[in-house]
């Protein structure tokens, strides 16, 4: 029996507008977070010394009110609140609001969110779409580069609330830190509140869960890694900005794993431990085993999260493109040695349904990798939001990976409807 998902990806780049909270308390926000069968987070930034609150109800019976724990970040004049809701019950529809320290209503503070469908072992998994992209670029003009805005117009946003989506998936460089921004604690915790704070982003923060993981520009300068000297304050503002179920392990990393009904997602941290770009690939003619992107930890974590997912489907996320063999730019396959020793664990131990995703390239394309005696691997890069969109060269445009019925030349707002057997042996675009 064919299961139907649909993936919606939205690459179209259209202007920020960066001004004032968006109320008297709240900076940006509320954003739903991860929701799961009996639990949800909701986040918010509000100015710093806010007091607020959370209360949640069914959606049918505001009697049964209840208020939320709660976890603050404080640090360097920003504030930002995660709510865990606690005691949900599968499958129904809930509503939520935010009330100052006098237990009034916080003007834009209140929502709707729904729980997950207990289904296993009742009832077919419920069909479910979600919305994914990557390079979020917001213009600053004091502290961007000079001529021509590298960003563009945010209205894609403002696009992407209309649809009935069950979250959006983040895939790194969700905010860019500039220049001005790179050496100081102050300056990485500016760039996540200025890039969340766009009005026209806060719809879409309300209407659906978010969970994401990061690439270089959202971790620190440029193709940066293990050598960035502030990546334990940079992994503070990101674990502050997106309230993801986990974030690596015994404090270090963002690597974590959820699921939304019949798929896990294995969001990966591609920057912590990440060799220079720059080191070799090989010496001497043999791969160098030196160059790692996720690390030994994260990779014994990955494998055995791999063979502990029973679920059909099975979503590799990369912020780095992971299985194009003709990439002369950011790609896992420049680390040889990591990426081969991933991609012979999945056909020894015979790992059905594994899909990649990816960001970064600020172009979109699916990328197959075939695979003699099992199924191909697909890698679907969507990029950019508002970034902008890179030339193709010659190279890039006749790689013999690039599933080219579904290249994206220009930068657009596209939907990818597929079919999938429950192995995923084969997969069909439409």
């Amino acid at each position: 029996m064919f299961l139907k998902k649909l993936l919606k990806i939205f690459c179209l780049s259209l202007p920020l507008i960066y001004l004032v909270p968006i109320n008297g308390q709240l900076v940006s926000g509320p954003m739903i977070g991860y929701v799961e069968h009996r639990t949800a987070k909701i986040w918010c930034e509000s100015k710093p010394g806010a007091e607020i609150q959370l209360f949640y109800w069914p959606a049918d019976s505001i009697k049964s009110r209840s208020k939320a724990y709660r976890s603050i970040q404080n640090n360097l004049g920003f504030q930002t609140f995660t709510f865990d809701l606690v005691g949900l019950e599968p499958g129904i529809a809930y509503q939520y609001e935010i009330q100052d320290q006098k237990k009034k209503s916080i003007p834009g503070g209140s929502g709707t969110f729904s729980t997950q469908t207990l289904w296993k072992w009742r009832i077919p998994s419920p069909d479910f779409s979600f919305l994914a992209g990557s390079c979020y670029y917001g213009n600053e003009t004091a502290y961007d580069r000079p001529g021509k805005p590298y960003g563009a117009e945010s209205n894609i946003f403002q696009s992407m609330a209309q649809e009935e989506s069950y979250f959006m998936l983040w895939l790194g460089d969700n905010y860019y830190t500039r220049e001005a921004d790179y050496y100081s604690e102050w300056g990485l915790w500016d760039r996540a509140s200025n890039s969340r704070a766009n009005p026209k982003l806060q719809p879409l923060l309300k209407k659906m869960g978010h969970v994401g993981t990061w690439d270089d520009h959202d971790f620190g300068p440029n193709n940066e890694g293990v050598a960035f000297p502030l990546r334990e304050e940079s992994r503070e503002v990101f674990t502050s900005y997106f309230p993801n179920p986990g974030a690596g392990y015994r404090g270090e990393g963002i690597y974590t794993k959820l699921t939304y009904y019949d798929a896990d997602l294995f969001l990966l941290d591609n920057r912590t431990w990440r060799s220079s770009d720059s080191m070799r690939d090989s010496i001497d003619g043999k791969p160098n085993p030196e160059k790692k992107m996720i690390g030994s930890q994260q990779m014994e974590w990955l494998k055995n999260a791999l063979l502990n997912s029973y679920q059909p489907f099975k979503i590799i996320i990369n912020g780095s493109q992971s299985l194009n063999q003709h990439s002369n730019k950011d790609c896992w396959m420049h680390y040889p040695v990591e990426i081969n020793e991933l991609l012979e664990f999945i056909q020894i131990h015979q790992i059905r349904g594994v899909i990649f995703l990816s960001g970064d390239k600020h172009n979109s394309e699916i990328i197959k990798l075939d695979r003699a005696g099992t199924y191909p691997l697909y890698d679907i890069t969507l990029s950019s939001l508002t970034a902008g969109s890179s030339k193709l060269n010659a190279a890039e445009l006749a790689n013999p990976q690039r599933v080219n019925q579904i290249l994206l030349k220009k930068t657009t707002m596209v939907k990818f409807p597929f079919r999938v057997q429950p192995k995923i042996e084969s997969l069909k675009w439409k």
